[in-house]
């Protein structure tokens, strides 16, 4: 798994409002959104395109447009949502599905409870978006179950990552086949006991929508 931490003065700064924990949830999901059309624009950079003719007012030329089937966007159900509109912003004909996991908190694993997703995904590049990379089972069962629908490349998109969460992906996709990559907006010191990246930003979802 190709790992990529955007490192970039803006993305550090929205960051460090996002971490801050005065900051409040309308804040949070704009600053969010920002955050993530940054991050889309790094994730981006394999997008699939073809030639494409036009003509300019002074003469015709060939320029790019995005192949077909275009791709699909995927957030992981509920702090995804917080990033998709960011995401939209910058890939605005691309297709939405969703896919709700949820992390058990006392084995830490991730179940499926919703899919919202084509049968069949052959042929298509996908991006995940998941704010949190932190032990990795969800991020990890994400990119399995659109593997076996057909996905062929795979980005996912979080704001943070820890590194005990980037390990147990790459091992847990060591035999796949296909390219998958990881862009971050920071990779940051280790995981709690309770799973939680430190320092991280708390649980993105709560931050994102309060606590239901």
């Amino acid at each position: 798994m190709r790992v990529h931490v955007a490192d970039h003065p803006l993305i550090t700064h929205k960051l460090t409002y996002l971490r801050d924990k005065r900051t409040d949830s309308p804040t949070f999901r704009r600053l969010a959104e920002e955050l993530v059309t940054l991050l889309a624009y790094e994730a981006t950079r394999d997008v699939r395109v073809e030639p494409y003719e036009i003509e300019t007012p002074v003469a015709p030329t060939t320029g790019i447009k995005l192949s077909n089937p275009k791709p699909l966007i995927v957030p992981i159900l509920r702090a995804g949502l917080g990033m998709l509109e960011g995401m939209v912003r910058l890939l605005p004909s691309a297709e939405v599905g969703f896919l709700g996991m949820q992390r058990n908190e006392e084995t830490l694993e991730a179940i499926t409870y919703a899919n919202r997703l084509p049968d069949d995904l052959s042929g298509r590049q996908c991006y995940v978006l998941d704010p949190m990379l932190a032990t990795g089972g969800t991020l990890a069962m994400s990119i399995q179950y659109l593997v076996e629908r057909g996905a062929d490349d795979i980005t996912a998109v979080t704001l943070l990552a820890a590194p005990e969460g980037i390990k147990y992906v790459e091992d847990e996709l060591a035999g796949l086949d296909i390219p998958v990559h990881l862009v971050t907006g920071a990779i940051d010191e280790k995981l709690n006991e309770k799973g939680y990246i430190v320092p991280g930003l708390g649980d993105a979802g709560d931050r994102l929508y309060g606590v239901v």
